[in-house]
């Protein structure tokens, strides 16, 4: 019998957390400051996208209370995250590690094997 663990690939590991890709339920799986998530190709991309239009700029510039943290929503993980500046910066490294990775493997893919792959 063949382990679960077989399935899963490592992406993208950085200080702060690490992302798998599982091949048996074709998920992005991102562990990240004690959140557990699993996320879709497009689900994992918008999350992406959530995270990236974050303003960075206001959160360190401006001195009120309420730009301390920013709460993030992962609707397909059920999460609400809530992120502070440092953290938004690593989950912005790691969330774009594992996109490269994710387009490196698809591409090595479609030159070995002369087919297209879809990321």
């Amino acid at each position: 019998m063949i382990s679960e663990a077989t399935y899963i690939n490592e992406l993208y590991t950085n200080s702060k957390g690490t992302t798998y890709q599982c091949d048996r339920s074709a998920r992005i799986m991102v562990e990240f400051a004690g959140y557990k998530m699993a996320f879709r190709i497009n689900d994992f991309l918008n999350f992406k996208q959530k995270v990236d239009n974050v303003d960075l700029h206001a959160m360190i510039f401006n001195l009120s209370d309420e730009y301390d943290f920013e709460v993030i929503e992962a609707p397909q993980a059920n999460l609400s995250l809530k992120l502070t500046l440092c953290d938004l910066v690593h989950l912005r490294e790691l969330l774009e590690g594992t996109k490269f990775m994710l387009e490196l493997n698809s591409l090595l893919y479609e030159r070995i094997y002369n087919v297209p792959a879809y990321v």
